[in-house]
């Protein structure tokens, strides 16, 4: 079962998400009867949430994060817990369609303060979260160009620590399946 945790920006009741999460968790502990701590990920960035993750569930799923976070949260956890990382992927080639295109995806999370302070944590400025994100921004959270080079990116990830990656293809339209960019994709992700 994956866990996380909401926004202050777009939640009714929001409480603050360490001992919100800490405190579900002694009620999963407590439930008649428990779901295991093997059974429970949590959607995690920051450095207290990932320690509660190595300590009380299986492992960590963070969104939005790059190679060099996966590296973090890898010597953050030690061996054992599983790191289950998504990364977004945009089958452009041209840099400027790419990122354009990313930040059309990334726009709702930049006002969101977990995000936010994840990212300055993580070696970003302010100005790297203004104007849609900086093109260092974008090309830390987003695998873009040819099939070689967006699996090239999830061998980082590997390298890095990463035990999984989930893949979103993310294109022009919203409205349609990116099937084709999955098939022209399939075969450098199935060597990576």
């Amino acid at each position: 079962m994956g866990l996380g945790v909401s926004h202050a920006e777009i939640a009714g009741r929001y409480h603050e998400p360490y001992h919100a999460l800490r405190s579900y968790l002694d009620a999963l502990d407590a439930a008649d009867p428990p779901l295991p701590s093997t059974a429970r990920i949590i959607g995690a960035h920051g450095p207290q949430m990932t320690r509660l993750a190595a300590a009380r569930t299986t492992g960590v799923h963070p969104y939005l994060v790059g190679p060099s976070h996966t590296a973090w949260a890898r010597s953050m956890l030690g061996e054992g817990p599983l790191l289950a990382l998504e990364q977004t992927v945009i089958p452009h080639t041209d840099a400027e369609k790419a990122r354009a295109t990313a930040r059309a995806m990334l726009a709702p999370y930049l006002g969101l303060r977990n995000y936010r302070s994840a990212w300055l944590r993580g070696g970003f400025t302010v100005e790297d979260l203004s104007g849609g994100g900086s093109d260092r921004l974008i090309d830390e959270l987003f695998a873009w160009g040819k099939p070689d080079e967006i699996a090239a990116r999830l061998t980082q990830h590997h390298r890095a620590g990463a035990d999984h990656i989930a893949v979103q293809v993310v294109t022009d339209s919203i409205d349609t399946f990116a099937r084709q960019a999955w098939r022209d994709l399939a075969p450098e992700l199935l060597a990576a």
